[in-house]
């Protein structure tokens, strides 16, 4: 035999398509030739994969011409994720290995220069996508790819025990068929009981949770905003199995997959000197950026105005679709991005503009063109404003604890479940011919909200956001009936910086 075809997968967002690895050995000058639209660390397979074979006493054919193909040939493939079936492939092909034993395997993993195997990203994408196939990845790798319901992993440690189990033959101790891991329990998150006073902010963000809606919170330094922030994803409601699967699999395309915190609603903080393709995601070949590491859980934006202003309006479309698209010129990729954005600001350059702690030094002007970094059309797709002042110390030394975390999260999950009995979904997600059927407004209440959008110059789609928070201070409040009272609230947060949007 001298042709033999591995079964691997390559990486594409969050794709993982089929790629057959195809060796041939020919007569001629010795040499290795890697084809198919390889990066350049696929490439470097070449020194990888002929040490890793000598060093594990096996025989490598130095002298044949060893052509690889990487099929198909105009699919973008890079990582050293292909070490291992080029390797099996050399084996398959020389015939220390029976091709006819690759048949019903994919394998994927890089190899050191010992033949021990490393991990690479993507095993629990790759396992998602399977065809049925028995997948056979590093350890490390393993431990997450076995997640996915109804696969069959196999970890291996060593370049030697995947031949051996090829064989048939004894295998060694680094070979083993990967079980879903059962976590310890979930990682233990800060409490809202730390946060005293700001009753204000503390209700938006009750709201925010039940309905899935997005927050800004506007105060000086110093009055609470990122304590407020932090604690805010022990709020949500818990996640679905697929909500997990789904956070789990972005996580460990990007290499950030954490066993301990499976199920948990990530909460992802980029500092603000992040780039447009940190937040939403770029390269080439694509990778997810943070809005997609947030996805069914938290992005915060501290010191929102710092942003870049084209990073600061990416966000506009994922967070009326969902999902961001990155388009390049020889593939695209889709990543889901369905986060609740938490953004914090300062109300001026200095911090204190209406503060009855300190005085402001800022002139109008800088006010006004600090305040204008952020555009209305994104101002408008935040539901929630909410001003955060800063409580006088002896004032928060005589405050006692307020509401733990648990004890919310009980009224927001109920609040929550009403609204998926109901119509199926958050009230956040709610559009069109849905929002009108499902947040009815009484006479009193639709007379109040049409005076409100015409009063304070609301565009449709602030209207629009306005009736959705209403309609889940309704739900909180157990009313199946959005009346004047629920939409009275919801106006006041639709009013930030001392500007109506």
């Amino acid at each position: 035999m001298t042709l033999a075809c591995v079964q691997s997968r390559a990486l594409l967002g969050l794709q993982a398509p089929v790629v057959t690895v195809e060796v041939h050995l020919a007569n001629g000058l010795p040499s290795l030739s890697l084809v198919g639209l390889a990066e350049v660390e696929v490439k470097e397979a070449r020194e990888r994969v002929r040490c890793a074979i000598q060093n594990s006493g096996l025989e490598f054919p130095n002298n044949k011409r060893i052509t690889v193909n990487l099929a198909p040939a105009d699919l973008p493939k890079d990582s050293g994720r292909f070490d291992l079936p080029i390797a099996l492939g050399i084996l398959a092909a020389s015939g220390q290995i029976p091709a006819t034993a690759l048949e019903g395997w994919e394998f994927a993993g890089e190899l050191s220069l010992s033949g021990a195997l490393r991990p690479v990203r993507g095993g629990l994408a790759s396992s998602l996508h399977g065809s049925g196939a028995q997948l056979v990845l590093p350890v490390e790798s393993a431990r997450e790819a076995a997640l996915a319901p109804g696969t069959q992993v196999y970890g291996a440690a060593h370049l030697l025990d995947v031949v051996a189990a090829l064989l048939d033959h004894e295998p060694g101790p680094g070979w083993q068929r990967m079980q879903a891991p059962v976590p310890d329990g979930q990682a233990p998150q800060p409490d809202l009981a730390d946060v005293k006073g700001q009753m204000q902010a503390r209700r938006a963000l009750e709201i925010a949770a039940a309905g899935g809606h997005g927050v800004l919170l506007v105060g000086p330094p110093g009055s609470g905003k990122s304590m407020l922030a932090q604690r805010f994803a022990g709020l949500l409601p818990p996640m679905t199995e697929e909500e997990a699967l789904q956070s789990a699999a972005i996580a460990s395309l990007a290499g950030r997959f954490d066993p301990a915190r499976w199920g948990q609603r990530p909460t992802v903080a980029p500092h603000h000197t992040a780039s447009a393709v940190a937040l939403v995601g770029g390269g080439s070949p694509p990778r997810p950026g943070a809005i997609s590491l947030a996805h069914h859980g938290v992005l915060f934006l501290d010191e929102f105005p710092e942003f870049a202003r084209s990073a600061l309006e990416a966000l506009r479309e994922p967070l009326e679709n969902g999902h961001i698209t990155i388009a390049r010129a020889t593939w695209s990729s889709q990543f889901p991005a369905r986060f609740q954005l938490l953004a914090a600001m300062n109300p001026c350059p200095c911090g204190f503009h209406g503060s009855s702690q300190r005085p402001c030094r800022c002139t109008p002007q800088q006010i006004a063109r600090y305040q204008s970094k952020l555009s209305g059309p994104l101002l408008d797709r935040i539901d929630l404003h909410v001003s955060v002042p800063a409580l006088p110390p002896q004032e928060l030394l005589q405050l006692a604890a307020g509401e733990a975390s648990a004890t919310v999260r009980e009224r927001v999950c109920a609040a929550r479940q009403r609204a998926l009995q109901r119509q199926g979904q958050a009230n956040q997600h709610l559009h069109g011919q849905a929002l009108q059927q499902h947040a009815p407004l009484d006479e009193a209440a639709q007379a109040l909200m049409h005076k409100a959008a015409e009063r304070l110059g609301w565009s449709a789609r602030a209207t629009h956001r306005a009736l959705r928070v209403a309609r889940t201070i309704a739900d909180l409040a157990g009313s199946e009936h959005i009346t004047s009272t629920h939409v009275a609230e919801a106006m006041q947060y639709r009013r930030v910086l001392g500007q109506g949007v």
